[in-house]
């Protein structure tokens, strides 16, 4: 069962008395004293909500997750409570708004039940089929038992974007204990990670159709870390590691059909945040939890690394910037966008690590702070999930 902590509110302090004084310094000190009074006053009052300018669209809903597809749609998930007669849980429903800003669900949680034990889930993330049709919606999930305990786990719902229910495999309609799935070119054959080395550390790679087609395991035996799909194709680029995690951190080229590796280079060290860049030219990833390492993927030679934080980021449509979230997914940072410098080209004989940068960071939306960012696939539009209320705003795409 999911529960929900509001803090209190911070309370002003005390006013603070004055005493009339007859000369003219002292009643400078007392104006000097109210001043400061007032002064802490404000501090310590409830700050108010975020001011955005007026977006483009706004979707004022409890959001928790969403995803542009192909055509410029975007689906959402909207959390949702209900009671039985023994827990208080939350089943997210889905929605899909088309360009033009209408609306429909296509999912309701409440009724959506999984045998006899109750449980509760909340949207993770979206992965829109290549041909826009199909949906797959990673859930995280809490089971109850008889006892009252709960069982963390999570899955992968496969549905129509018309709301039919679609099959993940044989007879069901999630994929179960499933992470970061996504679609090959055929638009039925998803590809999935499953954990192999817990907390979420290491991962292999399975596959399952939903006509009912064979499934099983992809480059069997091996453990990765991350891995990230290139799109319009059948190709995946990932961080391998050995399951004993004794050796480096490797970043591969996959085939996932012909299952065919190409090693692309060896890492110094990997924190996470694997991104690939819209033309698909260039990858970038955390070394550690301050550096950013780009590098070319067609001239293996070129990289550069920027020390710029931890954070979610994604890629400005030209590839000369990004957009960063200063912290961690899922919980609230500002936005600011970074300029990405010249890839240089790096001796490999040199037994020095390349120089690190620092750049200068641009804020964005003022320092106010959101929870998740997407840029639209066109990329003219910043879509932004706020704190506090969890609407959805899209705003035209900030320019330099």
């Amino acid at each position: 069962m999911l529960q929900r902590i509001h803090r209190p509110s911070p309370q002003p302090p005390a006013m603070i008395r004055m005493f009339p004084q007859s000369n003219a310094r002292t009643r400078f000190q007392m104006l000097a004293l109210l001043i400061l009074a007032a002064a802490l006053l404000l501090a310590a009052l409830p700050a108010r909500a975020q001011q955005l300018d007026k977006p483009l669209q706004n979707i004022d809903e409890d959001i928790t997750a969403f995803a542009y597809g192909p055509d410029g749609r975007i689906v959402y998930a909207v959390n949702r409570g209900f009671k039985t007669k023994q827990y208080d849980l939350e089943h997210d429903d889905i929605w899909i708004q088309d360009a033009g800003g209408k609306r429909r669900r296509i999912f309701i949680g409440e009724k959506f039940l999984r045998g006899n034990t109750p449980f509760t889930y909340t949207a993770n993330s979206f992965r829109w089929s290549p041909n826009g049709r199909l949906i797959l919606a990673e859930l995280f999930t809490a089971s109850i038992d008889e006892t009252g305990k709960t069982q963390d786990s999570s899955m992968t719902l496969v549905l129509e974007d018309n709301g039919k229910e679609a099959r993940g495999g044989g007879n069901e309609n999630v994929i179960q204990d499933s992470l970061d799935a996504s679609w090959l070119q055929d638009n039925s054959t998803v590809i999935y990670l499953t954990p192999v080395v817990q907390p979420r550390v290491l991962f292999s790679f399975h596959f399952i159709n939903r006509g009912g087609g064979p499934s099983g395991a992809v480059f069997e035996g091996r453990t990765f870390l991350d891995s990230v799909p290139v799109p319009g194709s059948n190709v995946a680029i990932a961080v391998e590691r050995d399951r004993s995690l004794t050796g480096p951190p490797r970043l591969q080229r996959l085939e996932l059909l012909a299952q065919d590796d190409r090693e692309i280079a060896t890492l110094d060290g990997y924190e996470g945040g694997l991104s690939l860049s819209p033309s698909g030219n260039k990858i970038a990833y955390y070394i550690d939890k301050e550096v950013l390492e780009i590098r070319s993927l067609t001239d293996l030679t070129r990289s550069t690394r920027v020390r710029i934080g931890l954070g979610v980021f994604h890629w400005a449509p030209d590839e000369t910037r990004i957009f960063l979230k200063r912290s961690i997914e899922k919980k609230s940072g500002d936005l600011v966008w970074i300029d990405i410098p010249p890839l240089a080209a790096q001796a490999s004989s040199s037994k020095e690590p390349p120089p690190v940068i620092q750049p200068t960071p641009i804020s964005i939306f003022h320092g106010l702070t959101f929870r998740d960012f997407v840029i639209s696939p066109d990329g003219r539009f910043l879509a932004v999930i706020a704190v506090g209320r969890r609407n959805l705003s899209v705003f035209p795409l900030p320019g330099r």
